[in-house]
């Protein structure tokens, strides 16, 4: 789909741009000067629960989350909206409203956007962001012998799948919106601090899809420990009744040739790594003499950091219940 713009645009020709349409990454960068770079992304999404307040914010988070994956730090953002006509006013004030307090929380103003109209809901934001290049990150900046640490649990999209059908508890709910509400400005702070290179944001691909990615850029091989990954209290329940969402199954299709399964890994667990996120966590890569000390300042910061796999030479992606 994008190799019509792939075409037209020659990178050779443009040698400030640092990351672009060839790269797997999660923003474009655009270089500034002997220091610094412009991070710019943009994301927007159909509603992913029920509250329009917290649909704002969790668009936001997520929009917002592609710079931190980055390394870099917003400051400026747009709102995207595609709205019904038909929808109350006081409904998509809330969805702003939302989106707004959200980057207020990360520093971020809000400078204007652009809105259509639409038969379904869409928000999200264009975002604007700094990176120094000594803390910039990309998914070519895995080495061997990295730890991969995830952020944030998994579950989001097979637990708002089972919100959207009426099936989770408001405390279901509540664990899920908490999260996807959560920004990653800390898991990116971290990051810098410990002169990290590689990471990305967990989002529509998936665990497994996002990191295969980051396991072709950097040119590794991956191992994770299906009993070490952070999931919702409630996602394993909703996987056993299948209830996830359609980009999950296309996520297992497209990323599954990529991945090896163990046995013990029925393919109900191995759909929950395949499960689209919306605003999930970054998964960094920990040399193996940071992490300790990165642990440690994690929980300093009240930062949740569950190390979950093992960078090592090779290709492809092996999922196993435990190291070893």
């Amino acid at each position: 789909m994008l190799r019509p713009v792939s075409n037209l645009f020659d990178p050779k020709d443009y040698p400030d741009l640092l990351v672009g349409i060839g790269d797997p990454d999660d923003a474009a960068v655009w270089r500034l000067d002997e220091r610094r770079a412009l991070v710019v992304t943009t994301d927007f999404f159909t509603p992913v629960v029920d509250t329009p307040y917290e649909y704002g914010a969790i668009a936001a988070t997520n929009s917002l989350s592609d710079v931190y994956a980055m390394g870099g730090q917003p400051f400026l953002a747009l709102n995207v909206a595609a709205l019904p006509p038909d929808l109350p006013s006081e409904v998509s004030a809330e969805i702003l409203r939302g989106g707004a307090e959200k980057c207020r929380e990360a520093g971020v103003v809000v400078a204007g956007g652009h809105t259509v109209q639409d038969k379904e809901p869409k928000f999200g934001l264009v975002v604007l962001g700094f990176v120094d290049y000594d803390k910039m990150m990309t998914k070519g900046g895995l080495r061997v012998g990295d730890a991969l640490v995830l952020t944030k649990p998994l579950g989001f999209g097979v637990t708002t799948t089972a919100i959207k059908r009426g099936l989770a508890s408001p405390q279901e709910a509540d664990e899920a919106i908490a999260w996807m509400s959560r920004l990653n400005s800390r898991a990116g702070a971290l990051a810098n601090e410990f002169g990290l290179r590689g990471a990305t944001d967990i989002t529509g691909f998936g665990l497994l899809g996002h990191s295969s990615e980051m396991a072709r850029a950097s040119k590794v091989g991956l191992h994770f420990y299906f009993d070490q990954m952070p999931f919702l209290s409630c996602a394993m329940k909703f996987a056993e009744q299948w209830i996830f969402p359609g980009g999950s199954s296309d996520n297992s299709l497209h990323f599954g040739p990529f991945v090896r399964f163990a046995p013990e890994v029925d393919e109900t667990r191995q759909m929950l790594l395949f499960d689209a996120q919306t605003s999930g966590g970054l998964l960094l890569g920990v040399p193996q003499e940071r992490l300790p000390a990165l642990l440690v300042r994690a929980a300093e910061l009240e930062q949740p950091a569950w190390v979950v796999g093992l960078a090592v030479e090779g290709d492809g992606i092996d999922v196993r219940r435990g190291p070893g």
